[in-house]
Protein backbone atom coordinates (compact mmCIF):
# COMPACT_ATOMS: atom_id res chain seq x y z
CA UNK A 1 0.00 0.00 0.00
CA UNK A 2 1.63 3.19 -1.27
CA UNK A 3 1.96 6.99 0.14
CA UNK A 4 -0.23 8.28 -2.01
CA UNK A 5 -3.43 6.24 -0.50
CA UNK A 6 -2.39 7.24 2.78
CA UNK A 7 -2.95 11.01 2.01
CA UNK A 8 -6.47 10.15 0.24
CA UNK A 9 -7.79 8.55 2.75
CA UNK A 10 -6.07 11.13 5.73
CA UNK A 11 -7.56 14.12 3.52
CA UNK A 12 -10.66 12.77 3.08
CA UNK A 13 -11.61 13.20 6.42
CA UNK A 14 -9.71 16.56 6.81
CA UNK A 15 -12.04 17.85 3.74
CA UNK A 16 -15.49 16.17 6.97
CA UNK A 17 -27.33 17.71 20.42
CA UNK A 18 -26.56 20.97 22.75
CA UNK A 19 -23.94 21.35 24.96
CA UNK A 20 -22.54 23.54 27.73
CA UNK A 21 -22.35 26.85 26.60
CA UNK A 22 -18.50 27.64 26.98
CA UNK A 23 -17.45 31.57 26.86
CA UNK A 24 -13.41 32.35 27.04
CA UNK A 25 -12.48 33.72 29.61
CA UNK A 26 -8.99 35.18 27.64
CA UNK A 27 -8.27 35.97 24.08
CA UNK A 28 -4.62 35.04 25.40
CA UNK A 29 -4.91 31.72 26.02
CA UNK A 30 -1.55 29.27 25.59
CA UNK A 31 -1.36 27.54 22.55
CA UNK A 32 -1.84 23.85 22.72
CA UNK A 33 -1.45 20.68 20.81
CA UNK A 34 -4.43 19.58 18.85
CA UNK A 35 -4.92 15.80 18.03
CA UNK A 36 -6.94 14.10 15.77
CA UNK A 37 -5.80 10.44 15.79
CA UNK A 38 -8.21 6.63 14.81
CA UNK A 39 -7.78 3.29 14.68
CA UNK A 40 -9.99 0.96 13.04
CA UNK A 41 -11.29 -1.98 13.15
CA UNK A 42 -13.38 -4.25 10.17
CA UNK A 43 -12.61 -6.47 7.15
CA UNK A 44 -11.38 -3.28 5.13
CA UNK A 45 -9.39 -1.77 8.04
CA UNK A 46 -6.82 1.58 7.64
CA UNK A 47 -3.86 1.69 9.82
CA UNK A 48 -3.48 3.60 12.80
CA UNK A 49 -2.85 7.27 12.17
CA UNK A 50 -2.77 10.84 14.24
CA UNK A 51 -2.71 14.42 12.35
CA UNK A 52 -1.24 16.90 15.14
CA UNK A 53 -1.57 21.04 14.85
CA UNK A 54 -1.23 23.80 17.42
CA UNK A 55 -4.69 25.38 18.68
CA UNK A 56 -4.91 29.41 17.68
CA UNK A 57 -6.79 31.82 20.08
CA UNK A 58 -10.92 32.16 19.15
CA UNK A 59 -10.19 35.76 18.21
CA UNK A 60 -7.01 35.16 16.17
CA UNK A 61 -6.60 35.67 12.60
CA UNK A 62 -5.66 32.83 10.69
CA UNK A 63 -3.66 32.90 7.30
CA UNK A 64 -2.98 30.53 5.17
CA UNK A 65 1.15 30.77 5.74
CA UNK A 66 -0.55 30.07 9.41
CA UNK A 67 -2.75 26.96 8.45
CA UNK A 68 0.81 25.62 6.61
CA UNK A 69 2.81 26.18 9.82
CA UNK A 70 0.56 24.77 12.16
CA UNK A 71 1.48 21.11 12.09
CA UNK A 72 4.04 19.51 14.58
CA UNK A 73 6.61 17.92 12.87
CA UNK A 74 9.25 15.43 14.80
CA UNK A 75 7.32 14.28 17.51
CA UNK A 76 7.31 10.71 18.87
CA UNK A 77 3.86 9.28 18.45
CA UNK A 78 3.25 5.42 20.11
CA UNK A 79 0.36 3.46 20.21
CA UNK A 80 0.40 0.50 22.51
CA UNK A 81 -2.40 -2.17 23.74
CA UNK A 82 -1.26 -3.30 26.91
CA UNK A 83 1.13 -5.77 25.63
CA UNK A 84 2.84 -4.26 22.14
CA UNK A 85 3.92 -1.16 21.19
CA UNK A 86 4.47 0.54 18.13
CA UNK A 87 5.87 3.97 17.00
CA UNK A 88 4.26 5.77 14.17
CA UNK A 89 5.98 7.24 11.08
CA UNK A 90 5.42 11.00 10.05
CA UNK A 91 5.10 11.11 6.53
CA UNK A 92 5.16 14.82 4.98
CA UNK A 93 3.30 16.12 1.98
CA UNK A 94 6.50 18.14 0.95
CA UNK A 95 8.03 13.77 0.47
CA UNK A 96 5.53 13.17 -2.04
CA UNK A 97 6.71 13.34 -5.62
CA UNK A 98 5.16 15.72 -8.36
CA UNK A 99 3.31 12.61 -9.83
CA UNK A 100 1.99 11.66 -6.12
CA UNK A 101 1.02 15.06 -6.05
CA UNK A 102 -1.05 15.08 -9.17
CA UNK A 103 -2.75 12.07 -7.90
CA UNK A 104 -3.68 13.18 -4.56
CA UNK A 105 -5.33 16.38 -6.23
CA UNK A 106 -7.39 14.17 -8.89
CA UNK A 107 -8.34 12.03 -6.58
CA UNK A 108 -9.97 15.35 -4.22
CA UNK A 109 -10.79 17.57 -7.84
CA UNK A 110 -8.18 19.93 -6.48
CA UNK A 111 -5.74 22.00 -8.58
CA UNK A 112 -2.12 20.65 -8.02
CA UNK A 113 -1.00 24.49 -7.07
CA UNK A 114 -3.72 24.31 -3.96
CA UNK A 115 -1.38 21.87 -2.31
CA UNK A 116 1.97 24.04 -1.44
CA UNK A 117 1.24 23.30 2.01
CA UNK A 118 3.40 21.23 3.95
CA UNK A 119 0.63 18.66 5.45
CA UNK A 120 2.21 16.16 7.90
CA UNK A 121 0.80 12.63 9.23
CA UNK A 122 1.86 9.84 11.30
CA UNK A 123 1.19 6.35 10.38
CA UNK A 124 1.95 3.03 11.25
CA UNK A 125 3.62 1.83 7.74
CA UNK A 126 4.15 -1.33 9.23
CA UNK A 127 0.90 -2.40 9.63
CA UNK A 128 1.81 -4.26 13.02
CA UNK A 129 -1.30 -3.04 15.21
CA UNK A 130 -4.38 -2.89 13.27
CA UNK A 131 -7.63 -2.42 15.42
CA UNK A 132 -9.54 -4.96 17.09
CA UNK A 133 -12.75 -5.17 18.56
CA UNK A 134 -13.05 -5.06 22.23
CA UNK A 135 -9.75 -3.79 22.34
CA UNK A 136 -8.62 -0.77 24.11
CA UNK A 137 -5.62 1.77 22.59
CA UNK A 138 -3.96 4.15 24.51
CA UNK A 139 -2.01 6.64 22.61
CA UNK A 140 1.17 8.31 24.10
CA UNK A 141 2.73 11.27 21.70
CA UNK A 142 5.83 13.21 23.10
CA UNK A 143 6.05 16.94 21.21
CA UNK A 144 7.47 20.20 21.98
CA UNK A 145 8.22 19.24 24.98
CA UNK A 146 4.89 18.53 26.20
CA UNK A 147 3.77 14.78 26.81
CA UNK A 148 -0.02 13.99 25.62
CA UNK A 149 -2.40 10.66 26.56
CA UNK A 150 -5.23 9.49 25.01
CA UNK A 151 -7.72 6.07 25.41
CA UNK A 152 -9.85 4.24 23.18
CA UNK A 153 -11.86 1.66 23.05
CA UNK A 154 -13.42 -0.08 19.55
CA UNK A 155 -16.30 -1.27 20.02
CA UNK A 156 -18.41 -4.19 18.64
CA UNK A 157 -19.18 -3.63 15.36
CA UNK A 158 -23.44 -3.05 14.90
CA UNK A 159 -23.93 -3.13 10.91
CA UNK A 160 -26.54 -2.14 8.93
CA UNK A 161 -28.95 -4.54 8.06
CA UNK A 162 -29.80 -2.97 4.63
CA UNK A 163 -29.72 0.19 2.37
CA UNK A 164 -32.23 1.21 -0.12
CA UNK A 165 -33.00 4.74 -2.61
CA UNK A 166 -36.43 6.07 -3.12
CA UNK A 167 -37.94 9.36 -4.82
CA UNK A 168 -37.11 12.24 -2.77
CA UNK A 169 -39.83 13.56 -0.64
CA UNK A 170 -42.05 16.52 -2.08
CA UNK A 171 -42.81 16.53 -6.61
CA UNK A 172 -41.18 14.00 -8.12
CA UNK A 173 -37.35 14.36 -9.80
CA UNK A 174 -36.81 10.83 -11.55
CA UNK A 175 -33.13 12.14 -11.81
CA UNK A 176 -32.77 12.26 -7.47
CA UNK A 177 -32.45 10.23 -5.09
CA UNK A 178 -33.01 9.67 -1.19
CA UNK A 179 -31.00 7.22 0.46
CA UNK A 180 -32.54 5.10 3.76
CA UNK A 181 -30.84 2.88 5.83
CA UNK A 182 -32.12 0.31 8.14
CA UNK A 183 -30.62 -0.97 12.09
CA UNK A 184 -31.29 -3.59 14.24
CA UNK A 185 -30.12 -1.81 17.14
CA UNK A 186 -28.71 -4.38 20.19
CA UNK A 187 -30.90 -3.80 23.38
CA UNK A 188 -29.60 -2.54 26.75
CA UNK A 189 -26.50 -0.72 25.77
CA UNK A 190 -25.79 2.61 25.01
CA UNK A 191 -24.55 2.56 21.23
CA UNK A 192 -23.15 5.18 18.87
CA UNK A 193 -22.71 5.63 15.50
CA UNK A 194 -21.08 7.99 12.48
CA UNK A 195 -20.94 7.64 9.19
CA UNK A 196 -19.44 9.08 5.60
CA UNK A 197 -19.75 8.85 2.39
CA UNK A 198 -17.69 8.87 -1.34
CA UNK A 199 -19.23 9.36 -4.47
CA UNK A 200 -17.79 7.55 -7.81
CA UNK A 201 -14.39 6.99 -6.07
CA UNK A 202 -13.92 10.07 -4.66
CA UNK A 203 -13.14 10.89 -0.81
CA UNK A 204 -15.75 9.25 1.92
CA UNK A 205 -16.68 12.69 4.07
CA UNK A 206 -18.99 13.46 6.68
CA UNK A 207 -22.16 15.23 6.30
CA UNK A 208 -23.06 18.35 8.56
CA UNK A 209 -24.62 16.11 11.19
CA UNK A 210 -22.49 12.59 11.06
CA UNK A 211 -23.15 11.08 14.54
CA UNK A 212 -26.25 9.49 16.29
CA UNK A 213 -26.80 7.86 19.89
CA UNK A 214 -29.38 5.12 20.26
CA UNK A 215 -31.20 7.19 23.47
CA UNK A 216 -34.81 7.10 20.98
CA UNK A 217 -34.26 3.94 19.80
CA UNK A 218 -32.68 1.36 22.31
CA UNK A 219 -33.30 -2.02 21.06
CA UNK A 220 -35.08 -1.11 17.88
CA UNK A 221 -35.48 -2.03 14.00
CA UNK A 222 -35.13 2.15 12.79
CA UNK A 223 -35.13 3.73 9.75
CA UNK A 224 -33.05 6.81 8.65
CA UNK A 225 -32.26 9.06 5.86
CA UNK A 226 -28.20 8.86 4.98
CA UNK A 227 -27.46 12.86 3.24
CA UNK A 228 -25.13 13.04 0.51
CA UNK A 229 -22.21 15.34 2.29
CA UNK A 230 -21.47 18.38 0.75
CA UNK A 231 -17.44 18.96 0.62
CA UNK A 232 -15.82 20.98 2.52
CA UNK A 233 -15.49 24.94 1.16
CA UNK A 234 -18.58 24.67 -0.75
CA UNK A 235 -20.52 28.01 -1.47
CA UNK A 236 -23.22 27.48 -3.66
CA UNK A 237 -25.63 25.27 -2.14
CA UNK A 238 -29.03 23.92 -4.13
CA UNK A 239 -31.38 23.46 -1.08
CA UNK A 240 -33.69 21.50 -4.04
CA UNK A 241 -31.13 19.08 -4.40
CA UNK A 242 -29.09 18.88 -0.84
CA UNK A 243 -28.93 16.12 0.65
CA UNK A 244 -29.79 14.03 -2.32
CA UNK A 245 -27.96 11.80 -4.26
CA UNK A 246 -27.56 11.54 -8.55
CA UNK A 247 -29.28 8.41 -10.33
CA UNK A 248 -26.49 6.56 -11.92
CA UNK A 249 -23.74 7.46 -9.93
CA UNK A 250 -21.94 4.58 -7.42
CA UNK A 251 -21.50 5.97 -3.71
CA UNK A 252 -20.16 3.96 -1.07
CA UNK A 253 -21.08 4.30 2.93
CA UNK A 254 -18.55 3.98 5.60
CA UNK A 255 -20.66 3.15 8.79
CA UNK A 256 -18.93 3.00 11.91
CA UNK A 257 -19.68 1.98 15.79
CA UNK A 258 -17.36 4.42 17.92
CA UNK A 259 -17.43 5.20 21.58
CA UNK A 260 -18.82 7.62 23.93
CA UNK A 261 -15.72 9.69 23.91
CA UNK A 262 -15.56 9.69 20.04
CA UNK A 263 -19.21 10.24 19.88
CA UNK A 264 -19.35 13.39 22.22
CA UNK A 265 -16.40 14.71 20.16
CA UNK A 266 -18.37 14.92 16.94
CA UNK A 267 -21.39 15.84 18.30
CA UNK A 268 -19.94 19.01 19.86
CA UNK A 269 -17.96 19.76 16.90
CA UNK A 270 -21.10 19.13 14.79
CA UNK A 271 -23.22 21.44 17.06
CA UNK A 272 -20.53 24.04 17.27
CA UNK A 273 -20.01 24.30 13.38
CA UNK A 274 -24.10 24.62 12.95
CA UNK A 275 -23.81 27.16 15.29
CA UNK A 276 -22.06 29.69 14.04
CA UNK A 277 -22.06 33.83 13.25
CA UNK A 278 -22.41 36.89 15.39
CA UNK A 279 -25.26 35.86 17.45
CA UNK A 280 -24.35 31.93 18.42
CA UNK A 281 -22.66 30.89 21.57
CA UNK A 282 -19.72 29.19 22.29
CA UNK A 283 -19.60 25.71 22.26
CA UNK A 284 -17.01 23.78 24.69
CA UNK A 285 -15.56 21.05 21.97
CA UNK A 286 -15.16 17.71 24.14
CA UNK A 287 -11.82 16.04 24.01
CA UNK A 288 -10.21 12.61 25.56
CA UNK A 289 -6.68 13.95 25.16
CA UNK A 290 -4.57 14.23 28.24
CA UNK A 291 -2.52 17.20 28.12
CA UNK A 292 -3.51 18.73 24.97
CA UNK A 293 -7.09 19.19 23.07
CA UNK A 294 -8.93 16.91 20.48
CA UNK A 295 -9.65 13.41 20.07
CA UNK A 296 -8.18 9.69 19.68
CA UNK A 297 -10.97 7.59 18.88
CA UNK A 298 -11.66 3.97 18.13
CA UNK A 299 -13.41 2.82 15.04
CA UNK A 300 -15.41 -0.51 14.20
CA UNK A 301 -16.13 0.30 10.31
CA UNK A 302 -18.49 -1.87 8.04
CA UNK A 303 -18.43 -0.25 4.10
CA UNK A 304 -21.39 -0.54 1.23
CA UNK A 305 -20.78 0.32 -2.36
CA UNK A 306 -24.17 0.45 -4.15
CA UNK A 307 -25.55 2.45 -7.06
CA UNK A 308 -27.81 5.18 -6.81
CA UNK A 309 -31.05 3.03 -8.60
CA UNK A 310 -34.15 2.59 -7.48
Amino acid sequence: MNRIFFFVLIMGWLTVSCEQEFVPASVDLPQEIVVEGYIEAGAESRPPFVILSRSTNFFSEFSAEDFNDNFVSGADVRITDGQDTVQLEEICLNELSPLEKQLAADAFGLAVDSLGFNFCVYIDMSFSMIGEEGKTYTLLVDAEGRQLRAVTSIPERVPIDSLRFRLPPGEPVDTLAQLLGYLKDPAGMPNFYRYQVGTNGGPIISPGASVTDDRLFDGEVVEFPLFRPIPRGSVDIDLETFGFYTVGDTITVKWMTIDKAHFDFWNTVEFNTANQGPFSSYTLIESNVEGGLGIWGGISASYYTLPVVY
